[in-house]
């Protein structure tokens, strides 16, 4: 495990340095398609009669397990950090939107993915269950803003659309994960039950995992700052944050409760209080050590992506319905973003490109992979994996290098106060 991850970390730092050195785009953008050229040149090579590379490669690949990877490693780290980030006071004001959008439009968008890819499976011909193809919708729905916020700092646009971008993502993430959830429960897949699982109980999941990592995020962060507070040492307070994301996520597990949702709301809470929390220099030195962990984590995770295409074995049929549903993700993004907008964009005095750019800076990232990659054996996993890279890739490759134009266009269109 340990050599895997050597050799990950190694080739990481080659592909950032020639980005950096030689390409020049946003880091995250960069190392992914650097990644997906270098798997598809294994696979060129091995295809060509030069085996064992692409053996080699694929097997430090399965060793690392990219679900456990992201999911049981390095999101808890990434969601605290990115929430940490933010303004907090900033989020509150927009609290409505980024609320609504976190919740109603990855909702509507797992229903319009779901059943949209069913259809497309079905026409061509790909006889996946409509619950598989719900649990698509909810794997791809959530967003992951990273690469077009490098965007947004590059071009100085205003606080508020990072804000919003970044914590409607931050938000969706535990929504999309906690719906996924309670999908898989109802379908008895991934489950040690026979599937047999009522409306009730599956709300019932849906409430605990959501509201109690809610909860259980404000717990962590109330018992973190009394700590805090109370010293100014920052090595140690390095220590108690990290002990609170990494602990704090293992605890969220085993009372069964949403960890996401709880490292966002944490995060949250102690940006919120940072200046009661911290001197001066330790908050120099916290918010340097979580900045620094949050974007080299960040890097080796599209990275990972990038060269996980070598895991993925495709067929015809199977390229095609990805191509088809790249298009569906799309739409419904757009779809699920602008009807729920407009219970706020009035109130809220968001511009006519809000929706816009939210619909084209919605990328998606390690999540949606993780989740997928996560699937049991069936033959019905293999289509899901297959569409779930092509939409990340897309997302990433296309509308993560096209972006900057709205992204100007969007800058005056939104206003400074809410």
């Amino acid at each position: 495990m340990l050599s895997a991850f050597a050799v990950l970390l190694c080739v990481t730092a080659l592909l950032a340095y020639l980005n950096e050195r030689f390409v020049h785009f946003p880091t995250t953008v960069g190392v992914t398609l650097a990644g997906a050229l270098a798997s598809v040149i294994l696979i060129a090579l091995d295809a060509l009669g030069l085996p064992g590379l692409r053996g080699w490669a694929a097997g430090v690949l399965e060793t690392l397990d990219f679900t456990n990877f992201v999911l049981n490693g390095i999101l808890s780290v990434l969601l605290f950090a990115g929430a940490l980030s933010l303004d907090t006071r900033q989020m509150l004001r927009q609290r409505r939107s980024i609320l609504t959008l976190a919740f109603l439009s990855t909702l509507i968008s797992t229903a319009l993915i779901g059943f949209a890819a069913y259809g497309v499976f079905t026409l061509v011909g790909l006889p996946v269950p409509l619950m598989w193809a719900l649990l698509f919708g909810a794997l791809i729905s959530p967003t992951d803003p990273v690469a077009v916020l490098d965007l947004l700092k590059r071009a100085r646009v205003p606080a508020r659309i990072e804000t919003l971008i970044a914590g409607e993502s931050l938000f969706n993430d535990g929504v999309g994960v906690v719906i996924f959830l309670a999908l898989a429960s109802a379908a008895g897949i991934g489950t040690h039950g026979d599937g047999a699982v009522s409306a009730a109980s599956v709300l019932t999941l849906f409430a605990r995992e959501a509201l109690g990592g809610l909860a259980f995020g404000a717990l962590l962060a109330g018992v973190g700052f009394a700590m805090l507070r109370s010293i100014e040492q920052h090595a140690v307070e390095v220590l108690i944050t990290l002990a609170m994301v990494v602990g704090g996520y293992v605890a969220a597990a085993a009372l069964g409760v949403s960890g996401p949702l709880a490292m966002v709301v944490a995060g949250l809470m102690i940006s919120l209080w940072r200046d009661r929390a911290f001197g001066q220099k330790t908050r120099e030195h916290i918010e340097a050590f979580w900045e620094t962990v949050d974007q080299v984590l960040n890097i080796v995770l599209f990275a990972f992506i990038g060269l996980d295409v070598l895991l993925t074995e495709t067929t015809g049929a199977q390229i095609l319905a990805s191509v088809l549903l790249i298009g569906v993700a799309l739409i419904a993004r757009w779809v699920s973003v602008a009807l729920p907008f407009t219970l706020v964009r009035a109130r809220d005095g968001y511009g006519a490109f809000t929706v816009r750019l939210l619909t084209w800076g919605g990328l998606r990232g390690g999540i949606a992979i993780s989740l997928a990659l996560g699937l049991p054996d069936s033959p019905y996993r293999t289509p899901l994996v297959t569409a779930t890279y092509a939409v990340v890739l897309f997302t990433i490759a296309v509308q993560g290098l096209t972006i900057m134009p709205l992204v100007h266009r969007a800058a005056g269109a939104i206003p400074e106060e809410s």
